[in-house]
């Protein structure tokens, strides 16, 4: 059995699939390539300093990764979601109440919706 090399893709030392000479994710580009749709033009649009052959590596080490990779993405949304919940814990809405940017807890009541 051989070994795939990825020649735009490296490991860091944490086992993180990244793009060779930058800081970008694998995952960070597939999250992108998912959720917007976008093809591997509109990603360069988006993170410009990047050539179409780490891109295009980029997706092409998701498709041969795929499942390890719906895994990533999986646990970082949910580690964000966390992080999300621990943070909000009324204060926040409190403080926006108190500023005029969202309605006082008995709008709804005196307001049809």
């Amino acid at each position: 059995m051989s070994t795939i090399t990825y020649p735009y893709i490296e490991t860091s030392s944490e086992g993180v699939a990244v793009l060779s000479g930058t800081s970008t994710k694998v995952v960070e580009i597939v999250q992108d390539h998912l959720a917007h749709h976008w093809q591997a033009d509109e990603i360069q649009r988006q993170y410009p300093y990047l050539v179409m052959a780490q891109i295009h590596a980029a997706l092409t080490y998701y498709h041969d990764h795929q499942e390890v990779m719906n895994q990533e993405i999986e646990f970082r949304l949910r580690r964000s979601d966390a992080i999300k919940l621990r943070r909000d814990d009324g204060k926040t809405r409190e403080k926006l109440r108190k500023l005029g940017h969202l309605p006082s807890p008995d709008y709804a009541n005196t307001h049809r919706l």
